[in-house]
C-alpha cells in the first residue's frame, strides 16, 4: 500500500522564532489520525537541529552537496544535514534546477548520495509552460525520470518519492487541473511500472506540487494516482496546512 505523503516546503522563508512557533503550532494543530500519513517538514537548514528536538514531525534538507566532505565552501553534506537531525532529503526542486542551474547529472549524483546514506528522498520533477503548451509535457517529465531517478535498481528506487511539480502552477495562483495532475501522476506511475514493475510502481508514492492549497486539496487527493503533496506557501500557516492535511486523511 502506497504511504501517504504530505511534505512542507518553507523555502527561504522565516526567521528562526518564526519557525520555532511554527512547528510548535504544527504538534498542536496538525491532526493526523493515521499512522499511513507521513509529514515532513522541509526547513531551512539553519533550523533543522532545533526543530527537530521540537516535533514527532520528520524533518528534511532543502538541499545539500553530493559529496561527504571536502573543499565545497557553503555547501552541506548528508552526513552534515543528518547529524542535525534531518531524516529526508529533497531532490530537484524546480527552484534549484532553474534559479541555481542544477542538471540532470547533478540530480543523478544527488539520487546516488542519498541512496548510499539509505536516506529517503523525493525527488521532484515538473514541465514549464512552453512545454505544456507544446503538448510535450509527459515526454519532458518521464525524461527527467530517466536522466536522473530510474537508474536505480528495484530496491533502490524504494527508498524514494516522486514530486510532480507543474513549473508554471507553482507560486504564479494557477493550479492545475484535477485532469492534468492525474494525467501527469498516471504517466509516472505507468513508466515506473514499465521500468520496474506493477508491483514496484503501486508502492512509490507520487505527490503533487503545484500549489496546492485549502480549497483545491480534496479534489486533488481524491485522484487515484495523487499520494500527497509537496505544499509550498500554503505550508508557513499552522491552520491552512492543517486545513490540506485533514484533506489527506
Amino acid at each position: 500500500m502506497r504511504k501517504k505523503i504530505l511534505a512542507a516546503n518553507w523555502k527561504m522563508n522565516l526567521l528562526r522564532d518564526e519557525a520555532i512557533q511554527l512547528i510548535n503550532d504544527f504538534n498542536k494543530e496538525v491532526e493526523l489520525s493515521s499512522n499511513e500519513i507521513e509529514v515532513v517538514v522541509f526547513s531551512p537548514s539553519l533550523y533543522i537541529s532545533e526543530i527537530s528536538q521540537l516535533t514527532d514531525f520528520k524533518i528534511g534538507a532543502q538541499n545539500f552537496y553530493f559529496e561527504k566532505n571536502g573543499a565545497f565552501t557553503g555547501e552541506l553534506s548528508i552526513p552534515q544535514v543528518k547529524s542535525c537531525g534531518a531524516s529526508q532529503l529533497l531532490i530537484g526542486h524546480s527552484e534549484r534546477r532553474q534559479i541555481f542551474g542544477e542538471s540532470d547529472d547533478l540530480l543523478k549524483r544527488k539520487v546516488d548520495a542519498a541512496v548510499e546514506s539509505n536516506t529517503p528522498f523525493i525527488f521532484c520533477c515538473g514541465e514549464a509552460l512552453e512545454t505544456r503548451d507544446a503538448e510535450r509535457h509527459i515526454e519532458f517529465v518521464v525524461n527527467q525520470l530517466h536522466a536522473s531517478l530510474f537508474h536505480l535498481d528495484e530496491k533502490q528506487i524504494l527508498l524514494g518519492a516522486i514530486a510532480y511539480e507543474p513549473i508554471w502552477a507553482i507560486g504564479t495562483g494557477r493550479t492545475a487541473s484535477t485532469e492534468q495532475a492525474e494525467e501527469m501522476h498516471a504517466a509516472i506511475r505507468e513508466s515506473l511500472s514499465y521500468v520496474y514493475s506493477p508491483s514496484i510502481a503501486n508502492q512509490i508514492s507520487i505527490l503533487y506540487g503545484g500549489s496546492c492549497n485549502a480549497k483545491n486539496a480534496t479534489e486533488l487527493f481524491a485522484c487515484p494516482n495523487v499520494d500527497g503533496g509537496l505544499i509550498g506557501g500554503a505550508s508557513l500557516q499552522s491552520e491552512t496546512f492543517n486545513q490540506i492535511a485533514k484533506a489527506l486523511i
